[in-house]
């Protein structure tokens, strides 16, 4: 991975951080992309004087010139790209019935729609150099969360994109690979979105017991490195991924089980 130009969205925390780190430890040139402007231009010094060469490009996934502007600072930069790492994510906590429809908009327009433009935008120089784009997708790309709607719905989504996108480019050599690493500790839970499109402000789990972002960057290397299709970290995934294809009833009432156990949740009882 040395010298390949990779792109990170949503790098300026949790596993997109994570994986800039991983990337830049090994030698990668790696462009960070994130909406804040003073947090990435921070993070931008620190891991330069760390010995990691990278590049901030202040992005906003939601908007389409944002992820053009974005491939195009990368080609003017480095003039080629390797890896697309399509990380950036927000997710929602609320029955679909009191959803703002606002909030699932927002949910899809992140998590898909910026998986897209980026996509585009840099698939032909991901052919040309017989790259990878791979996304950090979830447990709910694999099965559906009830109070989570919008939050699945761009998993799901973004699984059928990309997948498609596979074959649609296979004998060309272009490489796609996607990732459900399940509960990962970082900030998704505290700025997931409520019904009326405020952020949680706080976590329903014990992120204590979770995966770290490390772990997950780990495996997003190793994953585009050994050019691998699909990656399920947890054990939760594993299981749910076999389960939901022997019954997929039972996978429903098992998920309607477990996400019962949230304090708070509208599905208890």
């Amino acid at each position: 991975m040395r010298d390949k130009v990779v792109i990170v969205t949503g790098a300026s925390s949790g596993i997109g951080l994570a994986t800039v780190r991983q990337f830049g430890m090994k030698g990668s040139r790696v462009v960070m992309a994130a909406r804040n402007e003073e947090k990435i231009r921070e993070l931008e010094s620190t891991l330069r004087k760390e010995g990691m060469e990278v590049y901030a490009v202040v992005t906003d996934v939601q908007k389409e010139e944002d992820c053009r502007h974005l491939i195009e600072e990368t080609i003017d930069k480095y003039g080629r790209i390797d890896i697309l790492i399509n990380n950036a994510g927000i997710s929602m906590r609320a029955v679909f019935g009191e959803l703002s429809l606002e909030v699932f908009r927002k949910v899809m327009q992140t998590n898909f729609w910026g998986a897209v433009y980026c996509t585009h935008y840099a698939l032909p120089y991901l052919l040309e150099s017989r790259g990878s784009v791979a996304a950090v997708s979830s447990l709910a790309g694999l099965q559906a969360l009830p109070g989570r709607t919008a939050y699945s719905a761009s998993k799901f989504a973004l699984h059928g994109f990309l997948e498609a996108l596979r074959l649609e480019y296979r004998r060309q050599g272009l490489h796609v690979f996607l990732i459900a690493p399940g509960f990962t500790s970082t900030n998704i839970r505290y700025t997931a979105l409520l019904a009326d499109g405020q952020a949680q402000g706080s976590t329903p789990r014990n992120e204590k017991n979770m995966q770290t972002p490390e772990h997950v960057a780990k495996k997003i290397y190793k994953g585009i490195r050994q050019r691998r299709r699909m990656m399920v970290l947890s054990s939760i995934g594993k299981v749910t991924f076999i389960v939901r294809k022997i019954s997929p009833r039972l996978m429903d009432r098992l998920t309607l089980f477990f996400m019962a156990k949230e304090p708070g949740s509208p599905f208890e009882g």
